[in-house]
């Protein structure tokens, strides 16, 4: 990926996310794709990508769908990425670098790729949002992640690459499932399924759960259990006869988390698709235009709710900021004889009686001194002593970008007192 410019990421969600007038092209959504390694979430990525320009070439107003990969460790993927991770970050040379194994070659590696993540919406806002000529722009942005799920949703680059992008567009998290592993026995379906709600509560983002290889098992067995606590009982007695995995003590665990999470299930969207013949393609989109309304009714308010508190947050602390910093320039000024607090020079003793005469003449011309307006003139001098410092700080906190140039800043502003 090419470096632009340094761009700004202050797409207000307010307009960018809205809903659109009715005529209008709606800013599209960006589908994350998340699932373990061998659940087919590479091949489900190609299809739906493949399906989106098929549907592009058969009279769509849209544009094709922008693709975006952030697997830094994959040596090849079937389709074309606009924005590949791998243009910017070389995984092997992090690896052999920072003397790294596997794992933390992709975190290091997206943790880098974050750094960057201003230019990357930068580009998508530019590509993506409507704009007033009436361009045709892509319906869809879809995301392709590392296999290793642990690495991009519990890190913090991981959070910063889903927040950043949820902030501008409406944002899906579609789980790929492997359809006939998960459902060869309980154990394993329960782990998927707590693995599904530790992302949605993580992301805080509409989940779709992708049923994928449909073609070699059908979901339907996977979906009644979750939509039948009973089935589900059922499956469980019948592994507990035949002593299989997932029997013996398990059971009690799992059916206690199963009528736990019921209500989970009823929330959320489960769709089966077959990423080799293309099946359920077309239910997985319809799905992701209802969690595209879900995420403007429910989610955007939650997200604008958390990025005022994080602006009240930063105001607090530059106040505070601000506040110790005058202190401190109050001690160091008293201390230094600087500013307001620099001493007058004493008056020049008379070395004649006709030099005395005349300084006596001078103080009755200029009459007495008022002692309150000397009181006057020193708060008006102390209050603009204080604004004078209050207006330089924050523009030396201003011209370093924020707070966390406080130390910068002080010693500049110090500097600048002498």
């Amino acid at each position: 990926m090419a470096a632009p410019a340094s761009s700004s990421t202050a797409a207000n969600p307010s307009t960018s996310t809205s809903a659109s007038p009715p005529g209008t092209q709606q800013p599209p959504v960006a589908v994350v794709t998340i699932g373990m390694a061998g659940s087919g979430k590479t091949t489900f990525m190609q299809r739906i990508n493949a399906h989106l320009h098929q549907k592009q070439q058969g009279g769509s107003t849209s544009a094709p769908p922008y693709v975006l990969n952030l697997d830094p460790a994959v040596r090849s993927v079937p389709f074309d990425s606009n924005i590949d991770i791998r243009d910017s970050v070389n995984y092997k040379e992090v690896m052999k670098q920072y003397n790294l194994g596997p794992n933390g070659g992709i975190l290091t590696s997206l943790n880098l790729f974050s750094t960057k993540i201003d230019q990357v919406l930068g580009i998508l806002e530019k590509r993506c949002l409507p704009k007033e000529d009436g361009k045709a722009v892509p319906s869809h942005v879809l995301v392709d992640t590392p296999g290793q799920i642990e690495v991009f949703v519990w890190s913090a680059s991981g959070n910063i690459l889903l927040s950043s992008l949820a902030s501008s567009f409406p944002t899906v998290i579609a789980y790929v499932i492997d359809t006939p592993r998960s459902t060869e026995n309980t154990s394993t379906f329960m782990s998927n399924m707590l693995y599904a709600i530790s992302i949605l509560y993580k992301t805080k983002l509409p989940m779709i759960l992708v049923f994928n290889k449909t073609d070699v098992k059908d979901e339907s067995e996977a979906v009644e259990w979750m939509r039948d606590f009973e089935a589900f009982q059922t499956a469980l007695k019948k592994e507990e006869e035949e002593e299989r995995e997932g029997s013996g003590y398990m059971n009690s665990l799992l059916n206690s988390m199963s009528l736990v999470l019921e209500e989970f299930y009823n929330a959320l969207s489960v769709v089966g698709v077959s990423s080799m013949t293309g099946e359920g393609v077309d239910k997985f989109f319809e799905a992701v235009e209802a969690k595209r309304e879900e995420f403007d009714k429910e989610y955007r308010p939650e997200l604008e709710k958390r990025r005022k508190e994080a602006e009240q947050q930063r105001a607090e602390l530059r106040a505070k900021d601000v506040s110790r910093m005058m202190k401190d320039m109050q001690v160091s000024s008293k201390s230094k004889g600087t500013g307001k607090y620099a001493t007058r020079p004493a008056p020049e003793e008379p070395e004649t009686v006709s030099d005395a005469e005349a300084m006596d003449e001078d103080e009755v011309e200029g009459g007495l001194e008022d002692p309150d307006e000397d009181d006057m003139d020193a708060a008006e001098e102390e209050e603009a002593w204080k604004q004078s410092m209050q207006a330089r700080y924050e523009a030396a906190v201003q011209e370093s970008q924020g707070p966390a140039a406080t130390l910068r800043s002080a010693d500049y502003i110090k500097r600048s007192q002498g």
